[in-house]
């Protein structure tokens, strides 16, 4: 039987993103892939088989939103459009592919498999002494950053992709300092 771990990928701090952005992911090719992932909570493979078309115009700039292709989301629901915040936008304007695929695959040919992009993420962090970071951190950061900050669900769900709003709050966590918050508030 298949076990969903999703749920359970670790939320990276502000200082792990820096990390891994300035000394652990080694190109631009890698930080626009993985800043993809972060700043619009695209799957691994959402962001892997994203066209070029999907972020750049033809004169190659950088669309005002990244277009994920139904075809390429899980379920193959809805196609998502999300806006490019200023940190995408200064990864993406120092990464530019010519090719069909913006993360090309092995000599060119179709796009980077997400166990490849697995496999750069894992080498970033042992090199850090990074733990229990996956491909699905960046998702599950991105979703939860989003809710601590006030963004409504139904907006993070049409961002996420998430069906059900039950689906969606798998994602978020719930940290202790949360918690002591909302208690802090109760007054009667």
């Amino acid at each position: 039987m298949k076990v969903d771990r999703h749920d359970q990928a670790k939320i990276l701090s502000s200082d792990e993103i820096s990390l891994l952005f300035s000394k652990g992911l080694k190109t631009n090719r890698d930080k626009a892939l993985f800043g993809v992932c972060l700043y619009t909570g695209a799957r691994i493979a959402e962001a892997c088989s994203l066209h070029t078309k999907d972020v750049y115009s033809i004169s190659g700039e950088v669309r005002p939103r990244v277009t994920l292709r139904r075809a390429s989301t899980k379920g193959k629901a809805n196609t998502r459009s999300i806006p490019v915040c200023t940190e995408l936008l200064a990864l993406l304007e120092n990464y530019h592919s010519q090719k069909v695929y913006l993360f090309p695959g092995r000599h060119g040919l179709g796009h980077i498999h997400p166990d490849s992009a697995d496999k750069i993420l894992r080498a970033a962090c042992i090199e850090l002494e990074i733990e229990g970071v996956s491909t699905h951190s960046f998702r599950r950061t991105c979703l939860t950053k989003m809710h601590l900050s006030g963004v409504p669900l139904k907006v993070i769900q049409k961002i996420s992709g998430h069906r059900t709003l039950a689906a969606l709050q798998k994602y978020l966590e719930v940290r202790d300092e949360d918690l002591n918050a909302a208690v802090a508030t109760l007054k009667f």
